[in-house]
């Protein structure tokens, strides 16, 4: 099994300490409705965690939440309520697209304004080692202390001083250096410290909190591409002098961005799409196959289309799963080993959900061609559950599925008008009208009543099972 590590620019082989894989990934910033972006990256977490437990592997899996940023501070003064209410209101919101994703709970979730014991305590080991001080503004990190800063980015103090234009000020020694504890200002939440009233920076919190849950070492470090620096880059330099030990991190794992147009989603942007109003639209299988689609590490642009796309490919799925639509009946010879293996080894080569996912679609099409109650086809559909649950797939019939429909003839028929529309019967005998047009090849009446249909919110896919329709979502 290989994974790509983000600090040396390669893939490596996984080894982890030990039976046990310690697994950290940064968590949310509650302020605003988690958007698409978000759901991105748990997804990818979620099935590397899923994939390793499939693989054997324990895995204790920690998700900080920041309950406590400038972010919050401004949004909950704006709002006129504090910000320990708003961090709550949308942790749980959090929760709630996390579930209705089908995303598994880490198994600890610490918050920041819960850490403050331990949050001090690596900041004083910090300032007793001089790899920070205390200032006027708070307690900052020297930067220049550490000589291998720059690494997981790639790059040299020098030249990330001059990209990023860092800003210096009478309380740095260095503009690069970076804030650990921010003394308080009127009207902000502060805790007592060595230096004084204050709260914790961004970056120690995920430093003290992945050492008190997980240890001096963590196998996985996950997050997105845009974390890579400063914060990551951060993360490294203050866990590894505190503790003395290296690696902090012996895989760094990091997901593409996802675009929505020509820039990355983000709340600061304004440019999302919540994930509440993508699953208005789309099942929570759709909204996991079109991540899935694309290789993790890559961009991915949001579209109305791909998402469409992928609620087909979800439908394919839960028919072969579910059965109903067989195309025959002759006694299967599906080798399904063949089909866990390439599972196997498409993951095992850095997760590439693209191949497994074309695997899974090879075998729903294997299964449908087989006569559904013959025995290896029955058992197809028990691994093709299985390996998709591992893609955090649920497969549930949440969708309307009309089994294939015949072409009856004109005495059977009986034309209904859109107007009269009132069960499923008459959406079905639709379907007819439309399938008898189409195979007289008259295409153009044939869409007016997928116009229609669509105008009822009613939407028709023609597969090679027959017509599956569903209601706008």
């Amino acid at each position: 099994m290989k994974v790509y590590n983000t600090l040396s620019a390669q893939k490596e082989e996984f080894l982890p300490q030990g039976d046990e894989v310690r697994m950290y990934v940064c968590g949310v910033t509650p302020y605003d409705e988690c958007h698409i972006g978000h759901g991105m990256s748990y997804i990818v977490f979620d099935v590397i965690r899923r994939y390793l437990q499939f693989r054997g592997y324990k895995v204790k899996y920690v998700q900080n939440i920041t309950d406590i940023d400038d972010k919050i501070i401004d949004r909950a003064n704006k709002l006129g309520i504090s910000t320990s209410e708003l961090a709550e209101k949308y942790t749980n919101s959090y929760f709630e697209d996390m579930d209705a994703l089908n995303i598994g709970r880490a198994d600890i979730y610490p918050r920041a304004t819960e850490e403050i014991p331990k949050i001090i305590e690596v900041i004083q080991g910090l300032v007793d080692k001089e790899y920070a001080y205390p200032a006027p503004g708070g307690v900052y990190f020297r930067v220049r202390n550490v000589a291998d800063y720059g690494r997981l980015s790639h790059r040299s103090l020098e030249s990330m001083m001059a990209a990023e234009n860092a800003i210096g000020s009478d309380d740095k020694e260095s503009p690069m250096d970076f804030a650990l504890w921010k003394a308080s200002k009127p009207g902000e939440p502060s805790w007592p410290s060595p230096w004084g009233q204050g709260r914790p920076g961004w970056h120690i919190e995920c430093s003290a909190m992945s050492l008190k849950y997980l240890g001096e070492t963590l196998d996985i470090h996950g997050g997105g591409q845009d974390l890579v620096f400063p914060h990551h880059e951060n993360e490294i330099a203050q866990s590894e002098s505190f503790t003395g030990t290296k690696p902090f991190v012996k895989y760094w794992i990091h997901n593409g961005l996802l675009q929505l147009g020509e820039d990355k989603m983000s709340k600061s942007l304004g440019n999302l799409i919540t994930i509440k109003e993508a699953l208005e639209k789309y099942s929570a299988d759709a909204i996991r196959i079109f991540v899935l689609s694309s290789y993790y590490r890559s961009p991915l642009t949001y579209s109305e289309e791909a998402l469409e796309a992928a609620e087909g490919g979800a439908d394919r799925l839960r028919q072969a799963v579910h059965g109903g639509y067989a195309t025959s009946a002759r006694k299967a010879k599906i080798n399904i080993k063949t089909y866990r293996d390439r599972f196997i080894e498409a993951m095992d080569d850095d997760f590439g959900t693209p191949q497994v996912l074309a695997t899974l679609f090879d075998l729903a099409r294997e299964i449908n061609r087989a006569d559904e109650a013959d025995y290896e086809a029955k058992e197809a559909r028990k691994v093709l559950l299985e390996l998709a649950g591992v893609l955090g797939l649920a497969l549930k019939p949440t969708r309307k599925l009309v089994r294939p429909v015949g072409i009856p003839s004109a005495e059977e028929f009986e034309v209904l008008t859109v107007g009269e529309i009132g069960s499923e019967a008459d959406i079905e005998n639709l379907i007819r009208q439309r399938n008898i047009l189409r195979q007289a090849k008259q295409w153009q009446l044939a869409d007016e009543i997928r116009v229609k249909l669509e105008k009822l919110g009613i939407y028709l896919e023609d597969t090679p099972q027959g017509t599956v329709w569903r209601h706008k979502r």
